[in-house]
């Protein structure tokens, strides 16, 4: 089945609310080999253009992955990026900050992070976790030292999306493609796979008892990320809400959307000069003796 990556991007200015986007939809795949073969296929289509990246060195790539505990980013990220150059991508875990990166804007620990040209940068989790973990546990913001006077209602929110939005376009105007991605898990199904980090041996060091506690929250994260999403998906760097019940079927999603991006930068290897063509003539006759 051909995957249009349209139906999952959220166009600009547009009111979000997730109940009306799918948690699951039809597989992607007809069984488990053809979801292989799909994969094995994306992931070298990756490999290559990753490659053309790196040698034309006019732009990066940044992926954003946000989700509720147990949507499968870090299934994503491994699987999608298997067969990427570890040379040529970094993935960064974004958590607590620490006492240093408390002291600064919440958008400098971030920017220390991005990719360079040539390079794919992976956040997983990001400095969306300012307006999304933060507006639901209000006591952190309390604890970052801001003014008192620019923390007022809605003001503080507001700001933080501006400030996203006018780093993810100039990112863009220095060449940085931000491509974002929301895996819309279903709750039913996160309490299945919590469930299963605690029933499967091997999955026990997964679980972690702040997961749970997190779920209570779940009608206030959603409202937090509905507002996220729809106040920072714009043309340049757009939101993608991808059904995560299925893994199998994300992971496909994912990766059709990072190749179709790829293909859009019209990318080509470096030409070479007349001079140039004859020097390696030159080399060539030399090293065949």
């Amino acid at each position: 089945m051909k995957i249009d990556s349209e139906d999952f991007r959220v166009p600009p200015g547009r009111r979000v609310r997730l109940r009306k986007w799918p948690t699951d939809i039809k597989p992607l795949y007809k069984s488990g080999k053809q979801y292989k073969e799909a994969l094995v296929e994306d992931v070298r289509n990756l490999s290559a253009l990753q490659h053309l990246l790196y040698a034309s060195d006019n732009y990066a790539l940044l992926l954003i992955f946000q989700a509720m505990d147990a949507a499968g980013k870090d299934g994503a990220i491994s699987h999608v990026l298997s067969g990427v150059n570890p040379q040529g991508c970094e993935v960064h875990s974004f958590k607590q900050p620490s006492a240093e990166e408390a002291e600064h804007d919440f958008l400098w620990r971030t920017t220390c992070r991005l990719p360079a040209r040539g390079k794919v940068g992976v956040f997983n989790r990001s400095y969306y976790e300012e307006v999304l973990v933060v507006r639901v546990h209000p006591e952190i913001l309390q604890s970052q030292g801001l003014p008192e006077q620019l923390m007022e209602g809605k003001t503080i929110w507001e700001g933080r999306y501006r400030s996203i939005v006018e780093l993810e376009e100039h990112l863009y105007r220095n060449g940085t493609r931000v491509i974002k991605f929301f895996l819309h898990l279903s709750k039913e199904e996160q309490r299945r796979r919590l469930l299963k980090r605690i029933d499967v041996p091997e999955k026990n060091w997964k679980f972690s008892l702040s997961d749970v506690k997190e779920r209570k929250f779940w009608n206030d994260y959603m409202e937090a990320y509905e507002e996220c999403i729809g106040a920072t998906s714009t043309k340049v760097a757009p939101w993608h809400i991808v059904p995560a019940d299925d893994k199998l079927n994300a992971r496909l999603i994912v990766s059709r959307i990072v190749i179709d991006t790829l293909e859009g930068l019209n990318m080509s290897y470096p030409g070479v000069s007349r001079t140039r063509r004859a020097e390696l003539r030159s080399i060539r006759r030399h090293l065949a003796g």
